[in-house]
């Protein structure tokens, strides 16, 4: 389990009972938990007589230690990071921490993701909140979000009720979380007596989060990162200029065994720069891409071709009904979690026909931020039972491979 927390206090305020529950399991039993602080609340009292932003920082670092002490169990054995964030700005650092918390949590799919809930109100628990959103898409951890700012400033018709999940807490679990809560003393007592040094979290605030359960919100994780970089960039991967990708693609189209083919499934389809060189080859294509705005882009640049179809599709829960005789799978499979790649290669295999083939090709370097990498997509389709290798090429950047049953071989004179 990986707890994030935009300021010290906020993990103690909204995941003290889940931590204090886990941390007191039998060793057997405890997961592995890291937690992650973004900032160091150094800007809670910004206008106190007595506390400086760097001692008022160094201080709830202090704080966020001994309240996860104060929780009990094997808290001594459990790493905080401080990634640095300023107080009031995680958003500027939003796409850093994204890459940073997917390659820590890795193959998430034993893993659990607990942070900030996205819409609670609060810039900075926001944006740690899409943060944790972004990384359970990429690594297919489970995500729960704790609502923080919301309690106390929306209307009970705000609530995502449909999507709230409570964890009862025991008399126990409850003392271990209050102790904890009030080891953030620069939040529940005052600094000093000076104008500026006053209590931020009131008894009225507490009561929210000392009662006997906790509440978090398990809804759909998102990554928006593609999305995003399709909306500012025209074409992201420079498909129409580098010779790279153009290198690549003539490579995918002669892999393809046949002078035409039936019906084509492209996944990940982007700008559709491929999608109109396979369009030559075959009957109908099926172009799907999870981001709006490639799509928009795909359509445009496929609007005079009638054997061409461009939709908006979040794979691999949206599958495409029908049989295709070639799915392509070009520089995507490794913005997939490991969790939805075994899915993506099963609904793959369903969705052949039976002599069906499927064409891979990757860009062999690591990818940041993203826990798997060409190779690993390659060896998920492999390991599939009946399928063999028909082509395949590889040089010093890209893979290309070409999987069919192993009962097909490919006819030299079609």
């Amino acid at each position: 389990m990986v707890v994030v927390a935009a300021h010290p206090d906020d993990e103690s305020l909204g995941a003290g009972g889940l931590l204090s529950r886990l941390l007191r399991l039998p060793d057997e039993e405890r997961p592995r938990i890291e937690m992650v602080l973004l900032t160091a609340g150094e800007a809670s009292h910004p206008s106190s007589p007595t506390h400086g932003r760097e001692q008022l920082a160094a201080r709830r670092l202090e704080e966020s230690r001994a309240a996860l002490d104060a929780l009990g169990g094997a808290a001594e054995g459990v790493p905080v990071h401080w990634w640095g964030s300023a107080d009031g700005h995680v958003e500027a650092d939003e796409a850093r921490w994204t890459d940073r918390l997917s390659a820590l949590v890795g193959d998430g799919s034993r893993a659990l993701l607990v942070g900030p809930w996205r819409h609670d109100g609060h810039p900075d628990h926001d944006a740690a909140g899409r943060i944790c959103a972004a990384a359970a898409r990429r690594t297919g951890a489970r995500l729960l979000e704790y609502p923080i700012w919301f309690w106390h400033r929306a209307e009970p018709h705000e609530a995502p009720w449909v999507d709230l999940r409570r964890l009862p807490l025991d008399p126990g679990t409850c003392t271990h979380k209050r102790h904890a809560v009030h080891a953030h003393a620069s939040q529940v007592r005052p600094l000093s007596e000076e104008p500026g040094d006053e209590t931020l979290l009131q008894p009225e605030v507490l009561a929210h989060f000392l009662g006997e359960q906790e509440v978090f919100v398990e809804a759909p994780a998102r990554d928006e990162t593609l999305d995003e970089l399709h909306r500012s960039v025209a074409e992201p991967w420079g498909a129409d200029t580098r010779w790279y990708e153009e290198r690549k693609r003539a490579l995918a189209l002669a892999m393809l065994p046949a002078r035409h083919h039936g019906r084509v499934l492209e996944l990940g389809c982007s700008t559709g720069v491929l999608t109109r060189a396979l369009a030559e080859r075959c009957d109908d294509v099926l172009a799907v891409d999870s981001s709006r705005a490639a799509v928009e882009a795909a359509r445009r640049r496929t609007e005079d071709l009638a054997n061409v179809e461009v939709q908006q599709r979040l794979l691999p829960e949206d599958w495409p009904d029908g049989r295709y005789d070639v799915i392509v799978l070009s520089e995507v499979g490794y913005f997939l979690s490991p969790v939805d790649l075994d899915e993506l290669v099963r609904q793959s295999a369903n969705g052949l026909d039976r002599d069906g083939l499927v064409l891979l090709a990757h860009w062999r370097h690591p990818v940041q931020g993203w826990p798997l990498d060409g190779a690993a997509v390659h060896r998920a389709f492999e390991a599939l039972p009946g399928w063999s290798r028909i082509a395949e090429y590889r040089d010093r950047d890209v893979e290309l491979l070409l999987l069919g049953p192993e009962h097909r071989l490919p006819d030299p004179t079609e």
